[in-house]
């Protein structure tokens, strides 16, 4: 039986780069036609496996890139201004948005407004601990200080 390398995932067959074993006529009349895979020659299985560890490389390294944002997002005072009364209660609020501009503009970071975990807008002045998802499985606890203007 020939060998395919999967170009897409395929249900019954596998994920993308995996090399299975398939018909001869099922290669030929269905998985090359369709470009879901191609046969599984030498050369081939030497660039997918030389894709694939270019690909693990690269998420290994996004992942530590990941790390040392959370390292200096935790190390890192946000200081808000907004528009307050004499109680201190803020006349609008402070969103998810808002911490997201802040960290642009303190550290030079993008973060998403849908990372940033506010369980409800900031409504007082105060210091506030506002999480942030930097990646997947990496999360950044940032001080936030909300002071009036």
């Amino acid at each position: 039986m020939p060998q395919a390398i999967l170009l897409q995932d395929v249900e019954p067959l596998g994920e993308r780069g995996s090399v299975v074993d398939v018909s001869p006529g099922y290669l030929r009349n269905y998985l090359v036609p369709r470009k879901l895979a191609h046969p599984a020659t030498r050369a081939a299985l030497e660039a997918a496996r030389a894709r694939h560890e270019a690909q693990e490389r690269a998420r290994h390294e996004a992942q530590e890139r990941a790390r040392e944002n959370a390292a200096l997002l935790t190390k890192t005072v946000l200081t808000i201004p907004a528009q307050a009364g004499e109680d201190g209660r803020l006349f609008g609020s402070v969103t998810a948005q808002d911490v997201a501009d802040a960290i642009r503009e303190a550290r030079g970071l993008r973060v998403d407004r849908r990372r940033v975990h506010l369980e409800d807008p900031i409504r007082h002045v105060g210091t506030h601990m506002v999480a942030v998802d930097v990646a997947d499985g990496v999360t950044a606890s940032v001080k936030t200080m909300v002071v009036a203007r």
